[in-house]
């Protein structure tokens, strides 16, 4: 894939999602009231009431990319505790919150992807993602996840921020590098020195990383075993402005309907033009399922 291409799936892929529907929301909510949000739902599920949530009569929820009232979400009936992880992503400007969560079913650990839309203070769309195990996930290293990161949680100065549009073409060049390439560093993706890479609280990328050979460095170890699964379908999900987090929904695997493909939710810390810190929850889905029914 030529530099043209790949400048062109990031063109692309950035005027979808989050950016083109931005201007759409009546903003009203701002950070700590979208922040709460989350908040409200995970104690709602903790107390098996969704009840008194502020929901809009359009409300549509999905749980595990099934499409399902809120009410018959599995999560309000099996979460007995809230865990110490928890990474918020608040998108302002689109009204839209997210969290990587670790919640407990009856002392089992789960991982949990929250994303909320908030129209005129009421809950307009509720996305979740959970995954109990290795088998689901792959990867499943809960020792990774006892508290959220000092890096992605680097506040960093309005001047070492990238716009969103920057922020949002520096984190393409990961599904960009996956979909063709033999490392990062074949599409110049902006990777800091130290940068690394954690999935489902395993350290895959990275100066700490004895994943394989040459995984200390994530911009330019072999990127092999991804380029066989096939192309990568990006979402843009949310970009945290504030504290330069972009949010990509990604899947790939088997093309063909009755398969499975990695379902990835990754957050990119994003500040002085480079991309420092890349987490990631995920989760094995049928291949119809890969968007989560939102396209």
């Amino acid at each position: 894939m030529n530099h043209k291409t790949i400048l062109g799936l990031l063109l692309g892929v950035s005027l979808w999602g989050v950016t083109a529907n931005a201007a759409e929301s009546a903003i009203t909510c701002d950070r700590e009231c979208l922040r709460g949000q989350v908040t409200q739902l995970l104690y709602a599920f903790l107390k098996h009431d969704v009840s008194k949530l502020p929901v809009a009569g359009t409300l549509r929820v999905t749980e595990d990319a099934v499409e399902k009232p809120l009410a018959k979400v599995g999560l309000v009936r099996t979460v007995t505790r809230l865990r110490g992880f928890r990474q918020d992503i608040v998108d302002e400007r689109a009204g839209v919150a997210g969290a990587d969560v670790v919640v407990e079913e009856s002392g089992a650990p789960v991982l949990l992807v929250v994303r909320l839309k908030v129209v005129a203070d009421k809950l307009t769309e509720v996305e979740l993602v959970a995954t109990r195990s290795a088998a689901e996930g792959l990867i499943f290293n809960i020792d990774g996840l006892s508290a959220p990161s000092e890096a992605m949680n680097y506040a960093p100065r309005p001047a070492q921020l990238s716009t969103r549009d920057e922020a949002i073409q520096a984190a393409l060049h990961y599904p960009a590098g996956l979909n063709a390439a033999k490392t990062f560093a074949d599409v110049d993706a902006p990777f800091a020195a130290d940068a690394y890479r954690y999935e489902n609280g395993q350290v895959m990328a990275g100066p700490d990383c004895k994943f394989a050979p040459g995984c200390q460095n994530i911009s330019t170890q072999s990127l092999a075993i991804f380029t066989r699964l096939g192309d990568v379908q990006t979402r843009v999900v949310a970009v945290d402005e504030r504290m330069g987090i972009v949010w990509l929904r990604m899947a790939w695997g088997a093309s063909k309907r009755g398969g499975d493909q990695l379902t990835v939710w990754e957050s990119f810390k994003v500040y002085d033009g480079k991309i420092h810190a890349v987490e990631a929850f995920m989760r094995i889905l049928p291949v119809e399922k890969r968007n989560g029914g939102w396209e």
